[in-house]
Parts: structure tokens; sequence; C-alpha cells
């Protein structure tokens, strides 16, 4: 008869505790996909960058999980103002437990508010470099270029020093090449130009620019300024270099090795 009323006074328990376990089930998915409806909404639109889509998928989703902890809560018979209660008796000490939590989550409404970086743009976030794959509330999620992820809180990645080599539309290519004191710079010179004019992705505004900008120790330094579109950078500065290569080998300018002369005393 004991063991009966024992169970008998356990079953509320357990309904609750199966109540409760399936609310947050559900809860758990529902907040998934209202958040990735969110994202596709947002995204689909062309006024709205994709940074905002993802970090109010973000929000959408925490404000509903949070719901689902109230819901969960009273199933346990704790009332919606006994837990508000609670949370004001114990903010003191989550806010110390969780200060570089909350801190990132400041510091995520400063990014999308202010937007430094936005998702697919190439940024250096504190020396820390990759291309943004996410934004939400509490991280930037980032990916090198041989594809490695990088998480940076995002109360790091305010708090540092940010270069977007994305924001512009267009970028200037820098390119350095050495000849022989025995060559025309001249020629080397219009022959750099005739390259940077042949290709298409070279702007014409600015002008491509080269001038003799050192004389070093074994070479005669010629530095060439080409201005590009952004996503046209790399493409442009490999085909630059093996092009400029390929036209000094076929008039005869050559790019020397470092070399030295030692000169020994006798006596």
């Amino acid at each position: 008869m004991d063991v009966l009323e024992e169970l008998g006074a356990l079953a509320p328990l357990v309904m609750s505790a199966a109540k409760a376990l399936v609310v947050l089930v559900v809860g758990w998915i529902v907040s998934g996909a209202v958040g990735g409806m969110v994202r596709r909404k947002v995204n689909a639109s062309e006024t709205i960058d994709n940074t905002l889509g993802n970090f109010f998928a973000s929000i959408v989703k925490w404000v509903i999980l949070l719901m689902v902890l109230v819901a969960v809560l009273g199933i346990f018979g704790i009332e919606a103002t006994s837990l508000v209660a609670m949370m004001g008796a114990a903010t003191l000490a989550i806010g110390l437990a969780l200060q570089g939590t909350l801190s990132d989550l400041a510091a995520g409404f400063m990014l999308i508010l202010f937007r430094p970086y936005k998702i697919g743009q190439y940024v250096d976030i504190g020396g820390t470099a990759g291309t943004v794959v996410d934004l939400n509330l509490f991280m930037t999620e980032l990916a090198t270029p041989d594809n490695i992820q990088i998480i940076v809180p995002n109360g790091q990645a305010w708090g540092s020093v940010i270069t977007n080599f994305s924001h512009h539309d267009t970028r200037r290519v820098d390119l350095l090449f050495g000849i022989d004191y025995g060559d025309d710079a001249t020629k080397a010179m219009a022959i750099i130009l005739e390259q940077a004019q042949a290709d298409g992705r070279v702007l014409t505004d600015p002008e491509p620019w080269v001038r003799v900008t050192n004389l070093g120790d074994s070479s005669v330094d010629l530095t060439a300024r080409i201005w590009c579109k952004a996503e046209d950078y790399w493409d442009l500065k490999f085909a630059m270099t093996k092009g400029v290569k390929e036209a000094f080998d076929r008039h005869g300018i050559s790019i020397p090795y470092p070399h030295r002369v030692e000169i020994k005393k006798e006596g």
C-alpha cells in the first residue's frame, strides 16, 4: 500500500517532467524553424544585407527559448511573477558570473548598429584575418583562406582594431619589380605600364602609375600602383606579376639575383 501511495505521489511530478520535456523539445524545434524563417525573409530582401538577417534570427531564437523556459517553469508551478522576483534577486550574481557573456551581447548590438563589417567581407580583427561567415548575438565567425573556422567573441571584436579589406569597392595593387643596373629603367617602366593598360581589370581612374622608388644593393626597384575592383585584387596581382616577368624576358630586361662584391686585402 505504501508503495502504491509513493507511486501515486510521484505521478504528478513524472507527468510534469514529461510535459516539460515535450515543451523543451518543441520549443527548441520551433525556435530554430522561426529563426531560420526570419533569416531567409530578411536575406531575401535586396535592401537589407545578410548580416542583419543572421542577427535578427539569433534574437528571435533566443527570445522564443526564453519564453519556453518560462513555460517550463510554469509547468512545475513557478509563476512568472515569482520568476521575475527570483531573477531580480539573482541579477547581481548572474551579472558577475556572466559579465563576459553580457559584454559580448552588448558588443553584438554595437557591431550591428555601426556595422564595421558584414557577412562575406574579408577583415582583420585584432590580428585575426578571415572572411565573415556569421555575426550573431555573442560571436563573430570567420573563415580563413584555407577554410579554418575562427570564433571571435563580440566583446573582443568590438574592443579590437578592425581592418576591413572589402569595405570599399576598389583597391590599390602595389607591385615591386627589381631590374639590373645595366638595364634601361625607362623601357622597363614602359613595359610594366603596357601590361597594366592591357588588362581589362585595371581601372583608368586613377591612372596606372610606375616610378623608380629605390636604388637597392643589387637592383633598381620599380614600383607600380594600379587600381582595380576589390574582388579582382588577388587575381590581378598574380596576373601582373607573371605578365611583367614574361614581358621582361621577351625584351631582355633582367631581374638580378642579390650579389655581393668581396674585396680581399693582401698583406
